[in-house]
């Protein structure tokens, strides 16, 4: 079964940490989006989180629910949008763009540092163990490319 998406932004921190701030392109290795950096290596990071992702969908709607968030403010490196992001699953593969091929390898924890992100920095509101399909997501690097605004997604469910 294949979804079509496409990427809204892609967000990088060359200090780390966020928010993550949106460029026009980006290469992706096998480390993570080049020009990004995390300051807590034991939860960010490495090839098996090398790479946050987050859909436009729930930021709009978390913003209608009146949480300050954008593209980048919680850290992911591209916000997608067109995907049926509560049917993403572990294992997932997104094709990007002309090249990179990414996994989804794991749901992303929320912590305190996103916590300015949400009204009353309530930031459990994206945990995936509270609110099914609304968590950010890791990926991993299956073949490495480059990465550009307005680029399409192809989902493959495996």
């Amino acid at each position: 079964m294949l979804s079509n998406g496409m990427v809204v932004s892609i967000n990088v921190n060359p200090a780390g940490g966020v928010p993550k701030y949106a460029v026009p392109e980006a290469d992706v290795t096998l480390q993570g989006v080049r020009g990004d950096t995390q300051r807590d290596l034991k939860h960010h990071g490495g090839p098996q989180r090398a790479v946050s992702l987050y859909s436009f969908e729930l930021i709009q709607a978390l913003r209608a629910e009146g949480h300050p968030i954008a593209p980048g403010t919680t850290g992911e490196n591209l916000t997608l949008r067109g995907l049926a992001w509560a049917t993403l699953q572990i294992g997932d593969q997104l094709a990007i763009g002309e090249r990179l091929v990414i996994e989804i390898t794991d749901y992303a924890t929320p912590c305190a540092t996103i916590a300015d992100s949400f009204s009353d920095n309530i930031f459990t509101r994206i945990a995936q163990k509270r609110y099914p399909g609304w968590s950010r997501l890791y990926a991993q690097v299956l073949i490495e490319g480059r990465v550009c605004a307005g680029d399409r997604v192809v989902l493959t469910v495996l």
